[in-house]
């Protein structure tokens, strides 16, 4: 007797529908309002850019530097890992890459989590940058 292996016919999406389906979930954030919400102590601002982009354009103050393959470790208000910030679901987080693609991504893994808050910052650190907000060398 042999098993049949089913096997979908739906095409996977590329890199640009996935995007756009798992934004569709969430709401963004500009600068200006990334930074308001940290300034007001509203949100917590996580880093997740790899070290020789953030040698090469700066560091955000204040920002929490966890890059992308920590980051769900170290946010899991339950994990055995986590940062001391990482202190319930509740948490308003907002995820910075450096232009703001692979920050989407990670929202969706926070979510997952249970991290329905986190959100991530449109255009990333560039855009950050180019609203001429804090920046450290």
């Amino acid at each position: 007797m042999s098993a049949t292996v089913s096997r979908t016919t739906e095409r996977p999406p590329g890199i640009d529908e996935l995007l756009e389906r798992v934004r569709a979930g969430y709401e963004r954030v500009g600068a200006r309002e990334a930074y308001d919400a940290v300034q007001a102590g509203e949100a917590l601002l996580v880093d997740i850019r790899y070290a020789a982009l953030r040698e090469r354009d700066g560091l955000i103050p204040g920002a929490l530097v966890v890059e992308r393959n920590e980051l769900e470790w170290r946010l899991d208000p339950r994990g055995s890992h986590r940062v001391p910030e990482a202190t319930g679901h509740d948490l308003r987080i907002v995820v910075v890459c450096d232009e703001g693609y692979a920050s989407s991504l990670a929202v969706e893994s926070l979510h997952r989590l249970g991290l329905h808050r986190a959100t991530d910052l449109v255009g990333g650190f560039q855009a950050w940058r180019e609203a001429a907000l804090p920046v450290t060398a």
